[in-house]
């Protein structure tokens, strides 16, 4: 047995009280010789054992009494009969991702959920701390009212969430509150794509509740995709769809409808187009509804405009000029003398497109350019080691020969790749500096598949005018925002400020980077794809999945219900110990009457 109040306990010392009268009465007793009362001391004489009997049982009565309230006083808890449940602190992990969404009995899955949820709550007592905690990671504390009304209020989240961390994070509550009780309740729809690694909550009891039967059918949009994000000013929308069987679909950019049909599972949609719209432009790729909405609609985003014009040096390499040969014959670039294509030692002027020297002898030249230039970055020392390129699209690229690039004072701009740990790309405004020579002998860059695809993307979104980076980003996920922007433009209109470390908002839809009143960029919202797979993990791989000890998952809710607050045999003791309180002084009450009578009578 252990106690939440233990001060209280000293209030066990008040039994000195009635052990004190009853020993004074007695010696008091033995003193008083008064003509009144010897008529009385006559009697008493008479029934000396009778009286010493009824003090003693009054005296014990009284001590009894007294430590009865002492003990509920001090709040016990223990394994005996009690009222109610141990002080708990219960976390309520609510699965509003996307998929919850899905219409189940005619209405979302997300009503019933929070229902279950509410019923969580209710059974909590004023002795309880709850908190609210939602896959997009908000957590709800305070009053119970206060958690109530977050339950009520809980919205579908767009995206996928990360459950995992909301149960840790909700385990991590209780055990701070450092409560008697910790329990973490989780109501989910049990999605195989969300339950995909086992989660533990140390010795925090986890109860799981998950629905029966099968997921709904669903189709959904999984890609919808701008081929290349620069259209000048033609390009190609692509999509797919998961179906299993066919659905109508509708593409469209801005108002304008670029194609409707059938679209059938596993099939690609491809539609070529040449809008006379400029600039960034918002599109979307549409199925008809079923019962999960949120899936129907994907969005994509495209700038459209002239095609930049580029001048490749002839010292910056053969591999160079072939690889703008070809964008120039699918009309991504043209030839001009806007952009510079150039080793860094010959380049005279912004933007362009800046190579580290072939000739180590030519590294002064190549960093006096860019001091010239006004640029913050220089070549540091060549090293010739084989060595990892990291990055976005740099998958398997090696560097033999590189210069690592010496951020300066006051640098700023993205670094776009690694080598060595040293930055080997890096972009800013109106320049991308690489750090090796295009060169078979220095990098293996310019023999990758992916160098001209990557050579485009890096001439319409860091060097061309106005066109800046095409983002894509999950609802609320981190996301790194390109230097140089500062606002980020809603479908509303409305423009929030942007800072470095800013997440993508957590409505789907496209949004567009700022740089001062100018569309820079977008940021393409939309949900995970595999989100829209409702496949459900049966009860026993689930079971498998949580490794907490006697940890209960289950699809009877009334089973579930029973869970809450169900930590063990230990129940509060305070009630039965006021009513022993109050049942020895009611007989302490009844025997003083009981000899008042017998006095009277005599």
């Amino acid at each position: 047995m252990s106690f939440l109040a233990p001060l209280y306990l000293m209030l066990a010392g008040a039994v000195a009280i009635p052990l004190f009268l009853h020993l004074r009465r007695r010696r008091i007793e033995n003193k008083v010789d008064f003509p009144a009362v010897r008529y009385l001391e006559r009697a008493e004489k008479e029934n000396v054992r009778q009286l010493k009997v009824r003090n003693l049982l009054l005296m014990f009565l009284r001590i009894a009494a007294v430590l009865a309230i002492a003990f509920a006083a001090a709040r016990p808890i223990g394994a005996f009969f009690g009222a109610g449940h141990v002080p708990s602190a219960l976390a309520i992990v609510l699965d509003n991702s996307l998929s919850t969404s899905a219409i189940v009995n005619g209405q979302p899955l997300l009503a019933t959920l929070r229902e279950r949820a509410l019923e969580a709550a209710n059974a909590a007592s004023r002795n309880d701390r709850v908190w609210l905690v939602t896959v997009d990671g908000t957590v709800t504390g305070g009053s119970l009212d206060a958690v109530r009304q977050a339950i009520t209020r809980t919205d579908v989240h767009p995206g996928r969430g990360d459950l995992a961390n909301a149960i840790t994070r909700g385990a991590g509550l209780v055990v701070g509150s450092g409560m008697e009780g910790r329990q973490v309740v989780v109501a989910t729809d049990a999605q195989a794509s969300t339950w995909n690694a086992p989660i533990a909550t140390g010795d925090v009891r986890l109860s799981v509740l998950a629905p029966a039967g099968e997921a709904p059918r669903n189709r959904a949009v999984v890609l919808a995709e701008a081929r290349p994000s620069r259209w000048t000013p033609r390009g190609t929308v692509v999509a797919r769809a998961q179906l299993s069987d066919s659905a109508t679909y509708r593409i469209a950019l801005g108002e304008r409808t670029l194609a409707r049909g059938t679209a059938r599972g596993g099939e690609d949609l491809t539609v070529r187009a040449a809008p006379p719209e400029r600039g960034w432009q918002a599109g979307v790729v549409e199925l008809e509804p079923d019962e999960l909405r949120a899936d129907d609609t994907r969005f994509f985003a495209v700038w459209l405009g002239a095609a930049p014009l580029v001048r490749p040096e002839p010292t910056a390499g053969p591999f160079l000029r072939t690889a703008v040969d070809a964008l120039v014959q699918d009309a991504r670039v043209a030839l001009g003398g806007d952009i510079a294509l150039a080793p860094a030692d010959g380049a005279v002027r912004l933007p362009a497109l800046l190579l580290a020297p072939a000739d180590p002898t030519r590294l002064g030249a190549a960093n006096r350019t860019l001091e010239r230039l006004g640029l913050p970055w220089r070549f540091g020392a060549p090293r010739r080691d084989e060595t990892a390129v990291r990055g976005d699209k740099f998958d398997g690229v090696r560097a033999t020969l590189r210069y690592p690039l010496e951020a300066q004072t006051g640098a700023t701009g993205d670094t776009l790749a690694t080598a060595g740990g040293a930055p080997w790309i890096v972009a800013g405004d109106g320049f991308v500096i690489i750090g090796s020579p295009l060169d078979p002998a220095a990098t293996d860059l310019p023999l990758r598949a992916s160098f001209v695809p990557w050579l485009g993307d890096i001439i319409a979104q860091r060097l061309a005018g106005t066109a800046s980076a095409d983002l894509q980003a999950a609802p609320g996920a981190a996301m790194r925002v390109p230097s140089g922007t500062d606002g980020l433009e809603g479908p509303d209109g409305q423009v929030t400020p942007l800072t470095a470390s800013s997440n993508a908002p957590s409505r789907a839809g496209v949004y567009f980077l700022r740089r001062g009143t100018a569309r820079v960029g977008a940021l393409v919202v939309n949900a995970e794809p595999e989100e829209s797979d409702l496949a459900r993990l049966p009860l026993a791989t689930l079971r498998d999945r949580v490794r907490t000890r006697d940890a209960l998952v289950t699809a009877d809710a009334a089973e579930w219900r029973r869970s809450l607050f169900n930590l063990g045999a230990r129940r509060p003791l305070q009630l039965p110990l006021i009513l022993l309180a109050l049942a020895l002084l009611a007989a302490e009450t009844l025997v003083v009457r009981r000899d008042e009578r017998r006095r009277s009578a005599a």
